[in-house]
């Protein structure tokens, strides 16, 4: 998986503005448009993990797709980090 596009400054932009990032996932280009709340997030687990935020991306892409009734990608990385949040 390989992520691509600008990142812009979220401290510059509103909470609630959507960021959009292109990705390729197993070979599938698409995009993914989160707040930036949840890019920080993400890019914060990714790093405690030790791990590149595209390979954290997949794994969720992965544990998604498993689902009995998939979500789409943004939804998925959502719950995944509240749940990481309230876990924890």
């Amino acid at each position: 998986m390989t992520i691509a596009g600008g990142r812009d400054t979220p401290s510059a932009m509103s909470p609630d503005q959507l960021v959009k990032r292109s990705l390729t996932i197993a070979g599938h280009a698409t995009s993914l448009r989160l707040e930036p709340i949840f890019w920080e997030a993400l890019e914060r687990a990714a790093g405690e993990e030790g791990s590149p935020l595209s390979t954290l991306i997949a794994r969720i892409d992965a544990q998604r797709i498993e689902a009995a009734d998939p979500v789409n990608l943004a939804s998925a990385i959502r719950v995944w980090l509240f749940r990481r949040a309230t876990d924890g």
